[in-house]
This record gives structure tokens, sequence and C-alpha cells, in this order.
């Protein structure tokens, strides 16, 4: 079979004709190419292990899938740390304080489920407010005494499903002193961040009273990267270092303040807000971020056409500007001007 071999229109209406006696009425077009990818690889001559991954892969994100569903309207915050950190350590306990004070304002803590840094945030947010995404290693221990309580833990055999699930539901990101995983959790969402593959999310490092963990990586990135022209010299601003659990947990509930979303249609980026800016305010967004916009200016807009799709955010205020792709990784610092406006609401936002 030629390995660029395609699935027949017949083959795909056959298809349809499963989906159909399965009782699947929605999305089906997407379900309809799931299924035909499926054939697709059969068609390749794909090798056991190339289809024993993909099997595993696609099984393990619907498990994950159907584990988040349930909290799908409530904001998640994903805590990022060493499974060897001890409970005497002042990071342990910092990461259990931020925990706590996010679950206090109405956010779920996620984890991978693990020791260490882990369980200090599960036991900080406690089991109703805790969720775990394990790894299966052959040398780790089981997912911690708070996650097992209310078996709210979905294991996963592969690295990039887990990082995926860690990140994809989650509305911001606490990083505390940690090893190679940690750190390889932190340039992800660096690296989907500055290239604009990942909507805009709070980042904060968080490190002991007086620690220098992060300070040192902030040093070694200016120095060596930004100095070196590998990354932007604002690279790193969209990330808070702070000791304080206090500023940790303000710096992800504040960035929700005023700002909701944002979407691109074509050239165009529509951020959707809380509170209608004064057209003062739009003035002086548009004096201190003009220099980003390939063409026009910062402009209040009603719902655009290809936003029908997203009537929930119908009756949101909106600004709409052209700004320049190279420029994405700013979208940062207009986040964060948006959230100071005059307009914006008073306090930071509590989850429902």
């Amino acid at each position: 079979m030629s390995r660029d071999a395609s699935v027949s229109a017949d083959v795909t209406d056959d298809l349809r004709g499963v989906m159909a006696d399965a009782g699947i009425t929605e999305n089906t077009d997407l379900i309809a190419r799931i299924l035909a990818t499926g054939v697709g690889l059969g068609l390749d001559g794909a090798s056991r292990l190339d289809l024993k991954i993909t099997t595993a892969a696609l099984a393990e994100m619907r498990a994950a899938f159907q584990h988040f569903a349930p909290y799908a309207g409530v904001p998640k915050v994903t805590i990022f740390g060493s499974a060897r950190t001890r409970p005497d350590d002042p990071v342990y306990r910092a990461a259990a304080e931020v925990a706590q004070a996010l679950a206090e304002r109405g956010w779920m803590v996620v984890t991978g489920a693990g020791p260490g840094i882990m369980q200090a945030a599960a036991e900080g947010a406690g089991p109703e407010r805790s969720l775990g995404v394990s790894i299966r290693l052959p040398f780790e221990e089981r997912p911690n005494a708070v996650i097992a309580e209310n078996a709210r833990n979905v294991a996963m055999k592969y690295f990039f499903t887990r990082k995926l699930m860690l990140v994809k539901e989650s509305h911001g990101f606490v990083c505390v002193p940690g090893g190679f995983g940690t750190l390889d959790e932190l340039f992800e969402l660096l690296t989907l961040q500055q290239t604009g593959k990942a909507e805009p999310t709070p980042i904060v490092l968080l490190d002991k009273p007086g620690g220098t963990f992060w300070g040192g990586l902030e040093r070694f990135v200016d120095e060596q990267l930004a100095g070196s022209g590998l990354i932007s010299p604002d690279d790193f601003d969209r990330l808070v270092l702070t000791d304080s659990v206090d500023e940790a947990a303000a710096a992800i509930t504040d960035f929700w303040r005023n700002y909701d979303s944002l979407r691109w249609v074509g050239d165009r980026l529509v951020l959707r807000l809380k509170a209608e800016p004064t057209d003062a305010e739009i003035s002086s967004l548009d004096e201190e971020f003009g220099a980003l916009l390939t063409s026009g200016s910062i402009e209040r807009s009603a719902p655009l056409r290809a936003e029908a799709d997203d009537a929930a955010r119908a009756h949101l205020p909106r600004l709409v500007l052209r700004l320049a792709p190279i420029h994405v990784g700013s979208l940062h610092r207009l986040i964060r001007a948006v959230n100071a406006l005059g307009s914006a609401p008073a306090g930071p936002p509590r989850a429902a």
C-alpha cells in the first residue's frame, strides 16, 4: 500500500455511519477526522510501536479530558516544583501557603500529584481543591495522600501528554525551586508564551524568604540569553519573581482583574475586557503601545463577525488592534496596563 494513500470517500461515509450508530451528534466533523486519521495510519503501514504510542496518547488525553471536565468553570493554577523537597524546607511551606491562598479565593490547584512540592501544594489547597496529573515511573512514589483521598488524579504514561494537561487547563502558574523537570516546565511555558502558541497567562517564580534561586536564573537570562541576542531584552518581564506568598497569589488573580480573553481575527487582535475603558484611557494605551502596531491605532469595538461562535463573551467590551506578530511577547505588558486602568474593577476577581 502506498504510504501517501488517503482514506476513500466510501470509507469516510462508513465512519460517519458508525458515529451515527454510536449516537454521536456533536462535533461530528472533528470526530470523523480522528477516525479517518486512525484508518490513515493503517493505510500508511505504520509500525506497531508507532500505533501503540498513538493509541496510548489518545487514550490518555481522553482520560485527562474526562478528569478535568467537571471543573471546567473553575479557574485553576498549576504549581510546579521538585519531588525531592522535604516538608521542613521553607520552599515547601511557601508552596503550601500560596496554594491555600489561591484555594481560599476559589481557585483549584493542579499538580503532578507526587511528593515534595506537589504534596505541599495539595496539602495547602486541600483535597476538595486539588487535582493531580501523575506520571507512571518505576522509581517514583505513588500519588500523594491528599490527591489519593478523593481519587482526583489521572495517571499518564507519557510526559508529553502529562505536560499538555498540566498547562492546557490552567489560568496561572507558580514555579518554586526545582530540578530539571521544574525548569523544563518553566521554559516550555516561556516558549509557548514567547511564540504566541499559548494565550498569555500569569507565571510566578516563588522562592523562600530571602532565597536567590530565581534571581540566579534571571542573571543568567539577562547576561547570557538576552546579552547574546538570543531572546528579546523584555522576554523575562512576563514573569513575576517574588519571595512573598501574598504577592505571588495576587499576581495570579490580578492578571484577570480586567482582562478576560483574546482572539485573533485575521491580522487583528481582539482583547475582551470586563469593564468599558474611557476614550482617554484608550488614547493613553495607544500612545504607550502604538509602536507595537503594524498600522492604525487601538480602538473600541463591538464583537467582530468571526466571534459569533463565542456568544458567552458577546457582552464584553473590546479593544481591537493590529499587533505586529514579532511583538506578541509584549502582550503581558499590554494586559497589565489594561488591568491598571481606572475603569478596571476595583478588586481582584474571586472565582465562583
